[in-house]
């Protein structure tokens, strides 16, 4: 006989999420409510206190967490958690503020759209600009780095340890994540886990940094197609999906996007039709800016993906600035609910101007915070940038060849446009990179994570500088 399912009284539900000032999952309040309450039921339940405005939420999919909104609160959508202080927010203008007072009504008050074609059709690129020409000239000014015409990546190459950090953080830090810089710094510099975080937080920064990386060391490989964005969604979206599969690839099925009126597009032909429209789209555009905002405005209107969709956005808007050599785009100090307005204006309203005011003062920030590095900068390795696709060829013909990391395997993968005179210190630079070759990385060499991990079972990692593979 079939155990009958218990009501939730949403009053004690409510009640049950001011217990979680921290936040709290789905997961989480099933075993507080036991077995007799159902999946679907909580999760209806939840959607209509987020409704009336009880109920607040934070993060995507698995990593959605409920936390209990401010006595008298109408907001329902994606927030910082409450505090005596005013939340913080960004400048904006008289268009920006006129939306985030639209996007604030109770979700009654908003009236229920779905995609709307026409959005992305009344763009032509090169000829449309969603910023002016005078806030696009300012944004050169403010971007241009000190490499000059050096390789593509070259500068964001320069400051990568500190922008691995800074981007990983902060992008993750809008979707919810409670990891503060500090643990963000000792993740990736020193592998440790923050103590008391979740699993998920801790993948998601780390999903970061292998798409910046590969951003960053594929930098002249890399464009705004479909390609690149495919994989960015499969390193983002790495262990944070119900289904695997759904990994770098256009999704299938339809999604919610919580606390909004938006209904996304779920026609899968339609959908993949219309991804490579905004994709080529994309592409044409001349100005770095123009296109990196383009990007963060349709790639989340148009939710290709089951679920990551902003966060590749984000780093996507970065290709176009790391390609020609302008200071990256690092989110730093942007508030997650004026970010979160800003999408919700975009989602339910078609309009940019908000999320204008959010891109331009992000990107003033970023810049100041990369001026001390900017003095700082170490001149680049003219060598290594000279023989970088024979570094590559070599890096991977040792690992894929099955061979030890020895001087006599980089010299026999040497290829030969190498110069005679330049062989030497080829060798040690090809050493020189296994010293730091790891799982995380490896993508920069064209090398698959199973590939990587297969020839390290078998060498270790270990280095040999001598003549002899023995």
């Amino acid at each position: 006989m079939t155990r009958p399912r218990s009501s939730i009284d949403p009053h004690k539900l409510a009640a049950l999420i001011t217990r979680h000032e921290e936040g709290v999952g789905v997961d989480g309040l099933l075993r507080v409510l036991g077995d007799g309450v159902a999946r679907r039921t909580l999760q209806r339940r939840l959607a209509e206190l987020v409704a009336q405005g009880r109920v607040l939420t934070r993060g995507e999919a698995r990593a959605l967490k409920y936390f209990p909104a401010p006595a008298g609160s109408a907001l329902a959508v994606m927030e910082p958690l409450p505090s005596a202080a005013p939340a913080p927010y960004v400048t904006v203008s008289a268009e920006g503020a006129e939306l985030r007072d639209l996007v604030r009504r109770p979700l009654h008050l908003r009236r229920p759209v779905g995609y709307d074609i026409g959005f992305v059709e009344r763009y032509r690129a090169n000829d449309t600009f969603y910023l002016p020409e005078p806030l696009r000239a300012q944004l050169h000014a403010l971007g241009r780095s000190p490499v000059g015409e050096a390789a593509a990546g070259t500068f964001a190459g320069d400051i990568l340890n500190r922008l691995l950090i800074d981007l990983s953080w902060a992008s993750s830090r809008l979707e919810g994540n409670t990891y503060s810089r500090l643990d963000t710094e000792r993740l990736i510099e020193l592998g440790e886990i923050a103590e008391g975080k979740d699993a998920l937080e801790t993948q998601m920064i780390l999903n970061h940094k292998a798409a910046i990386e590969y951003l960053v060391h594929g930098a002249g490989r890399i464009g705004v197609d479909r390609e690149t964005l495919l994989s960015l969604h499969a390193l983002l979206s790495d262990g944070l999906l119900h289904d695997p599969q759904a990994g770098g690839r256009v999704r299938s099925r339809a999604v919610e996007i919580s606390g909004c009126v938006y209904r996304p597009l779920a026609l899968p032909q339609q959908l993949d039709e219309l991804f490579g429209i905004v994709t080529d789209i994309a592409a044409d555009i001349e100005d770095p800016f123009e296109q990196a905002f383009f990007l963060m405005v349709h790639l989340p209107y148009l939710q290709p993906f089951e679920d990551v969709n902003k966060r590749v956005s984000r780093l996507a808007a970065n290709i176009p600035l790391i390609r020609t050599n302008l200071c990256p785009l690092s989110f730093i100090d942007v508030p997650q609910l004026a970010y979160v307005d800003a999408m919700i204006a975009v989602y339910e309203l078609n309009r940019i101007e908000l999320l204008r005011d959010v891109f331009v003062q992000a990107y003033a920030r970023s810049c100041q915070q990369y001026v001390a590095v900017k003095q700082q900068l170490v001149p680049p390795d003219t060598f290594r940038l000279r023989h970088r696709k024979a570094l590559t060829d070599a890096v991977r013909a040792i690992v894929l060849g099955g061979r030890p990391a020895s001087a006599a395997a980089a010299r026999e993968a040497t290829p030969a446009a190498v110069a005679a005179d330049d062989r030497a210190r080829f060798v040690e630079l090809v050493l020189q990179e296994f010293r730091s070759l790891h799982e995380g990385n490896a993508v920069r060499f064209g090398l698959r994570p199973l590939e990587f991990a297969d020839w390290l079972a078998t060498h270790g990692g270990s280095i040999n500088t001598s003549s002899s593979e023995s």
